[in-house]
């Protein structure tokens, strides 16, 4: 098959592209280019946000497969409808997990779980972006896929709810002793999956004709409270007991708001799928990467080179302060009722 990544150097994309090139795909990446792309793909390059760029590298041709991995807004949407209308088979949008029901009312989350998210616009826009393709099939039989990853990550990332870009900031609190921040009591459950993982569901789709006008998530079945998440990064890290301060979301982001969305919207909440359907179209798909050793090779990977080890020291501050702020309240509401 002929296949076209618009992305192809991301979390998911890059271990998809891997994946689909072992399995003999014709694979072409459409990125910007500021990575190196898979050996054995071919490289188209222009900034998807450059329309007339795109459509030259595009030129005429037809693909059996496209995935968008990068496509956030209605607007994009409808870009790509223009550039792909009659030129595939199979349109697979990549939304996220994130756009399930915020509070959930049960669980397990399948992929018939609602579609409403009042605190994140991010998802909001994945919502959006999936109510437009679907009105594309209803109405012109553009045939698109549905794709839901939930928290995916690979050696580069170190994946806890309270954490920076600097990925290693989180490493370094926990080796020098300092205290890191725990969302609520840490009970939540929560799914992580190692991109590796998510890529067999994936290519497992890839051409799947079945799959047109599906919707997908993609999980490990691997469910660990935060607590176990990130006991299992401080055991990564050579850390044998980590200092977790537990702090209602509430509290975190009334001192930090840019962590309302992520919180409220997403990770304050257990999230527990049901994969039984991604199960019955790709009946090889299994995730076998405990986050143990998926965490393991994270840290592995940044202590291979120290120019990877960057430290976010606004974050730091910004942690301590709002750990000593809780702190403070905690000691005055003691003291209030006399404890």
């Amino acid at each position: 098959m002929k296949i076209l990544f618009i992305g192809g150097t991301g979390i998911l994309s890059s271990a998809c592209a891997q994946l689909a090139l072992a399995r003999g795909f014709e694979l072409a990446l459409l990125t910007r280019g500021h990575r190196p792309v898979a050996p054995g793909a071919r490289h188209l390059q222009a900034d998807i946000c450059d329309s007339a760029a795109v459509a030259a590298a595009l030129g005429q041709e037809k693909w059996d497969v496209v995935v968008d991995y990068i496509a956030y807004t209605p607007a994009d949407v409808e870009q790509r409808l223009e550039l792909f209308r009659g030129r595939t088979a199979q349109f697979i949008f990549i939304s996220s997990a994130s756009a399930y029901q915020k509070p959930l009312a049960s669980l397990p989350i399948t992929e018939s779980t609602p579609l409403v998210n009042p605190f994140w616009d991010y998802s909001r826009n994945k919502i959006a972006c999936e109510e437009r393709l679907l009105r594309a099939l209803r109405e012109e039989s553009f045939p698109v896929t549905i794709i839901r990853p939930s928290w995916t990550y690979d050696e580069r990332h170190i994946t806890v709810p309270v954490k920076s870009a600097k990925n290693f900031t989180i490493v370094d609190r926990l080796r020098r002793g300092r205290p890191v921040i725990v969302p609520g009591d840490g009970t939540a459950l929560w799914t992580m999956t190692h991109n590796t993982d998510f890529a067999k569901g994936l290519v497992g789709l890839l051409g799947h004709r079945g799959a047109v006008g599906h919707a997908f998530h993609i999980t490990s079945d691997e469910v660990l409270t935060w607590n176990q998440i990130y006991e299992a990064v401080a055991e990564a890290a050579g850390v044998p007991k980590p200092k977790l301060v537990h702090i209602a979301s509430d509290f975190i982001t009334a001192c930090l708001p840019e962590f309302a969305g992520g919180l409220h919207g997403d990770k304050a909440h257990s999230s527990i799928f049901d994969n039984t359907k991604i199960k019955r179209f790709v009946p090889e798909f299994v995730a076998t990467t405990r986050f143990r050793d998926g965490i393991a090779r994270s840290v592995q990977w940044f202590d291979a080179d120290p120019a990877r080890q960057e430290i976010d020291s606004a974050a730091n501050v910004a942690w301590d302060k709002l750990i000593a702020a809780y702190e403070r309240g905690l000691d005055s509401a003691r003291r209030e009722f006399g404890r």
